[in-house]
């Protein structure tokens, strides 16, 4: 799904050659998958719902795709699996960069993915290791093509599109970008900025990124080695100038700040209750805990008030408890004094939440009453 002023578009693509793309289902999220596949009960329970909020024109993408995979760790050989994507790109000094990921790197990713399988021999790598590179190379050649060191698609799809050599803005300008990949067994996270993930496990908030600072230890060392400078000026800044470390663009900085993301593998687990990315504009007025712990609640008071949808008509666009959610945290951000862009995705990953309405609960009863009544005529 592709949020973009208001208009929601969704899309699938399979990455086997041997499906014909005229056998994807081009509907709602659930439904894309190829025709004749059965999905497992399992696939179908971890299905994600989200919602999105964003002000001062920053990029969210939520985007459906097929990839291969298997329950063990989403290797590339086994079978079809139904893959969520999920990015927030924050610009800085121009949307440019920004707009740019927005439109390109899950095609990127795509053709890196397909690059991967045409190998066939990727047994050297353990899976995760295979993710890291896939996503490390992504980030570059989305970065290059941003910079005008290779040609780049100009709608940024890459399929049958012209190809121009030109930088897409002025060196001045750069973007995070934290995506999500999410999928029935595994959450990746791939992150260069400081835009944020976090997974809320049963009550406890799990950063599944960690933000690229000027000022965290590892960061500061490896500007210091390339010859960078760290100032202080309304908090760490590279040459004193960008507040974080590593972003698409921004090539006057070179080589200090650095497009290389940071990747996480995480492995589902039952307790999962929702992801939440989010840039800067969120984390730096409320702890991870805090946003998880009201997303969470907003959600669950959204079902308690309303009818759950069946799980057949769900992802068709935004789900309302997600959107609940994302706009609650906003409020919350926008409250607590933010002053930066904020763009938030709320990811439901409990797909089949039940809960009793009143209608429910009255039905209950005359079920209950019908049957003591049946009881007592035997």
């Amino acid at each position: 799904m592709e949020v973009d002023h208001g208009r929601v578009l969704a899309t699938a693509i399979v990455l086997n050659d041997e499906v014909p793309t005229t056998e994807v289902l081009i509907t709602t999220s659930h439904d894309n998958v190829a025709r004749g596949r059965r999905r497992s009960v399992y696939e179908l329970e971890c299905i994600p719902l989200w919602g999105t909020v964003s002000i001062c024109g920053e990029r969210v993408l939520i985007f459906t795709r097929m990839l291969m995979g298997d329950h063990e760790g989403i290797t590339p050989t086994v079978s079809w699996l139904t893959s969520h994507f999920f990015g927030v790109y924050d610009g800085h000094r121009g949307a440019q960069v920004a707009d740019y990921c927005h439109a390109r790197i899950h095609f990127a990713l795509v053709e890196r993915i397909k690059e991967e399988l045409c190998k066939r021999n990727t047994g050297e790598y353990s899976r995760q290791v295979q993710w890291e590179k896939i996503f490390v190379d992504c980030y570059l050649k989305v970065d290059d093509e941003v910079k005008g060191r290779i040609s780049r698609p100009v709608s940024g799809s890459g399929s049958s599109d012209r190809m121009v050599l030109e930088a897409v803005s002025p060196e001045t300008v750069g973007s995070t970008a934290v995506v999500a990949l999410v999928c029935s067994s595994h959450i990746i996270v791939s992150n260069c900025g400081d835009s944020r993930a976090v997974l809320l496990r049963g009550k406890d908030s799990m950063p599944l990124s960690v933000d690229h600072k000027p000022d965290r230890e590892d960061e500061y060392a490896r500007i210091d080695k390339a010859g960078g400078n760290v100032i202080q000026w309304q908090g760490a800044r590279v040459s004193g100038v960008l507040a974080m470390s590593r972003s698409i663009g921004d090539e006057y900085l070179e080589p200090y700040v650095i497009p290389d993301p940071e990747v996480t593998f995480m492995p589902r687990a039952r307790e999962d209750e929702c992801l939440i990315l989010a840039s800067d504009g969120l984390w730096d007025v409320m702890s991870n805990q805090e946003a998880c712990e009201s997303a969470r609640k907003r959600i669950l008071m959204w079902h308690k008030k309303n009818r759950s949808l069946p799980l057949a008509e769900r992802g068709v666009g935004e789900d309302h408890a997600c959107q609940a959610a994302a706009a609650y945290l906003l409020k919350l951000a926008l409250r607590k004094g933010s002053k930066d862009n904020v763009s938030i995705i709320v990811v439901d990953l409990k797909a089949q939440r039940k809960f009793k309405t009143r209608s429910d609960s009255d039905s209950d009863s005359g079920k209950e009453n019908q049957s003591e009544k049946a009881s007592h005529s035997q």
